[in-house]
């Protein structure tokens, strides 16, 4: 096996370390060390400063590791880099992608959630990516939503992790993308099949995987916490996080973006801009004869989920705006 938990009994550092959490329950964390042609992992904990929540460690974090004789673990996280980026749902930090997963079928899919997670992403510099799977259950609504997001000129997938369609074709994606240390997190809602596609493209991670509940066709929440893996055991590798599943994106809760940021997280608006009748034109409340985005709607330019996505999320954070 390649990656082995070291702590103080198996390893006695010399000198500073640094490398990447990829693993954190109930305070202590992995960190993932690549050294001389060698990849370790060390357990620790986070330094005092690092467990304030302000301060608090995420998973993909690149920190420094320093020997600490009076801790359990003989080492701690004594610094973390600056980050490129954070989430907050996945709760995951320097992701390069995000690989947002609905099923065809089987959970039906939200499309609002869908869309919530390609803006948060686009928001944070993040390339989003569609995986659609589960073809094998509605080949016809798999098909739909492909050309949805290929429309927006997003990378779409149509995979069916039991009957392999699209499984070689995303696996080359993610081998020609996802190098040199580049992260991807694998986010959706609970049974979708994100543990299932990972195991499937890569099975030496031997995920869990969850059934679904028939009653509500929403499945156990497997994956309990994030976990980053090595793509493959070269020194060039990419990773891979899988991330709890989830039903809800709160945007009345929490500040992913502005109501004024909105606009620029939905890709396909950028043609349109500044051909609306009116500058301030919200895309909201007006007709096809003064909204541009509108009329682009209509004409089949752009699709009308995506719209009604936009106006979902626009109405929350106005609302936000007003009364927070």
């Amino acid at each position: 096996m390649l990656l082995k938990i070291r702590t103080k009994r198996g390893k006695t550092l010399a000198k500073e370390k640094y490398g990447k959490v990829v693993k954190g329950l109930g305070g202590l964390y992995e960190v993932r060390i690549s050294e001389g042609g060698e990849v370790y992992r060390l357990a620790c904990r986070a330094k005092g400063v690092l467990r304030r929540d302000e301060e608090k460690l995420l998973i993909g974090d690149n920190v420094t590791v320093s020997v600490d004789e009076d801790t359990p673990d003989g080492v701690v996280i004594s610094a973390v880099a600056e980050r490129k980026n954070s989430l907050i749902r996945p709760p995951v930090s320097n992701l390069d992608y995000l690989f947002i997963v609905f099923a065809a079928r089987k959970p039906s899919p939200v499309i609002e959630t869908v869309d919530k997670l390609i803006s948060i992403a686009e928001h944070n510099g993040i390339i989003p990516v569609v995986l659609i799977t589960k073809s094998d259950l509605d080949g016809a609504v798999a098909a739909e939503y492909y050309g949805t997001y290929k429309k927006c000129g997003i990378d779409v997938f149509i995979t069916s992790s039991s009957h392999g369609e699209g499984i070689e074709e995303l696996k080359t994606y993610i081998r020609e993308n996802l190098v040199g240390g580049k992260t991807a997190a694998f986010a959706g809602a609970s049974g979708v099949g994100k543990s299932t596609l990972m195991n499937t493209l890569f099975p030496s991670l031997t995920l869990a995987t969850a059934e679904i509940s028939k009653k509500i066709e929403r499945g156990r929440h497997t994956t309990r916490h994030v976990e980053i893996f090595d793509i493959d055991e070269t020194e060039n590798t990419g990773f891979l996080a899988d991330t709890p599943g989830f039903s809800l994106i709160d945007f009345a809760r929490f500040d992913f973006f502005t109501l004024e940021e909105l606009e620029s997280t939905f890709r396909e608006f950028a043609a349109y801009k500044g051909k609306c009748r009116y500058a301030d034109c919200s895309h909201v409340g007006e007709g096809a004869d003064e909204c541009a985005v509108m009329a682009g709607a209509e004409r089949g330019e752009i699709a009308k989920s995506r719209l009604e996505s936009y106006r979902a999320i626009y109405r929350v954070l106005k609302n936000k705006k007003a009364y927070d």
